[in-house]
């Protein structure tokens, strides 16, 4: 496959957010938290394009 199939194929896939992924703020360290701070910004900006 070339280059220029590759990227026609990759357009057509569908483009979703992962929703799916529960937090438990109980059972988070400050990994998590930063981890969660920064998935939300990325949809932020994902969200703006």
């Amino acid at each position: 496959m070339n280059q220029k199939q590759n990227q026609d194929e990759q357009s057509k896939l569908p483009v979703a957010k992962n929703e799916d992924v529960e937090f438990a703020a109980e059972v988070a360290d400050a990994d998590d938290f930063e981890a969660a701070e920064r998935a939300q910004a990325a949809d932020y900006r994902q969200e703006e394009q």
